[in-house]
């Protein structure tokens, strides 16, 4: 595997990931928002990831000539789509609150803080590995042109 391509999933991996933690912030930051543009309360979302295939000029000249497992497309991450969750929110009862319909309930966006907090845990963890995976090639880099003195 050429470096770059090693750096190519890495960055697909942060990027996917960075765009999930904006979605998690989207949802905490809308965790009362009970009246949206669209109308009614706000909607959880939820991004869904695919791999895609990360290919250089090595990978592709080593792809020709492999058979096997080995032949398989490198691949990295990307975010497909956002998706809104459709469990409803939970209803309570409030008849003073702008929001409340004819019996004075009050439909709660369908947010829960703490998942989000754990799924914000779990991303900037994924986050961070794909740092980490970065570091290391640039040392393998490094250690390789110290060879060639």
């Amino acid at each position: 595997m050429e470096m770059m391509e090693g750096l190519a999933v890495s960055v697909s991996g942060m990027d996917a990931q960075r765009r999930r933690l904006n979605v998690i912030a989207s949802n905490l930051a809308n965790a009362q928002s009970t009246r949206t543009p669209g109308g009614g309360p706000y909607k959880r979302r939820d991004v869904v990831f695919q791999s895609m295939p990360v290919s250089g000029d090595f990978h592709r000249t080593f792809r020709q000539v492999a058979t096997g497992p080995a032949a398989h497309a490198l691949e990295g991450v990307s975010v497909s789509r956002v998706l809104e969750d459709r469990k409803p929110g939970q209803l309570i009862y409030d008849p003073h609150h702008p929001d409340a319909n004819d019996k004075g309930f009050v439909r709660l966006p369908n947010v829960n803080v703490m998942e989000e907090m754990v799924n914000m845990i779990g991303a900037s963890r994924a986050y961070e590995a794909n740092v980490q995976a970065i570091n290391a090639t640039r040392a393998m880099w490094n250690k390789a042109l110290e060879i060639g003195r």
